[in-house]
């Protein structure tokens, strides 16, 4: 695990807990070098500081992720919001707003750590998923529209699997914050940027979206489309 922050103090509490936890855990407060490091041998989950010196947080996690699919939990002060929501519109898999509870970000780290390499199953349902052109294949953990296939997050494809389960339901933010992901605490707005994600690599129109619909005054329902 790489922690990637130019704070001395933040650093060693952030290591200090994540070792106490049972992970090794290797500590770099330069952007560039760090990406150096991550690139030659890709950590199992970054820990990233969005202010860094240098190579920005969002420029390391962009070049990262263009080799890479590793897990990255991302920390922003608590007035950055444009950082953190253009994060999780690259593809974080989660944010912690400093000043924050070192406890509370190791049970974000095993929370990312378990969506990242967890199986997701299918109650009632068969392997492979299906709405129209759209096809999901659980067992093999791929994603088609139209014979192409869709790279989506991890976030993104939980979201996805989770509403084809549960078609014509409605589910409120919170709810899908729990039920999706596990989180007791975050802000809502961390499921409007991944379902905008989501309609913009499902929906034919993502301005009108017929499969994930918004229902007003309450959230989300996957709707579907005819076959």
């Amino acid at each position: 695990m790489l922690v990637v922050d130019d704070d001395p103090t933040v650093s060693e509490v952030v290591s200090r807990y994540l070792d106490h936890a049972g992970y090794r855990v290797d500590v770099l407060g330069d952007g560039a070098l760090a990406l150096a490091a991550a690139l030659a041998d890709p950590p199992d989950l970054v820990v990233l500081d969005l202010m860094l010196p240098g190579l920005s947080g969002l420029d390391f996690f962009t070049a990262l992720r263009a080799v890479a699919p590793v897990p990255v939990v991302m920390l922003t002060a608590l007035g950055d919001e444009n950082d953190r929501l253009t994060g999780l519109e690259l593809g974080a898999d989660d944010y912690v707003t400093k000043p924050f509870s070192p406890r509370e970000l190791v049970l974000r780290v095993q929370s990312v750590l378990r969506r990242a390499t967890a199986p997701v199953t299918v109650q009632g349902a068969g392997s492979v998923l299906v709405d129209g052109d759209l096809r999901v294949d659980v067992a093999a953990h791929e994603v088609w529209r139209d014979g192409a296939t869709l790279n989506l997050t991890v976030r993104e494809y939980d979201l996805l699997v989770f509403l084809l389960q549960n078609p014509g339901q409605a589910f409120s933010r919170e709810e899908l914050l729990k039920r999706v992901w596990g989180w007791e605490f975050a802000d809502h707005s961390t499921v409007t940027v991944h379902v905008r994600r989501l309609r913009e690599k499902i929906e034919v129109d993502p301005r009108e979206p017929r499969r994930v619909v918004t229902v007003f005054g309450v959230g989300y329902r996957y709707q579907g489309v005819a076959v």
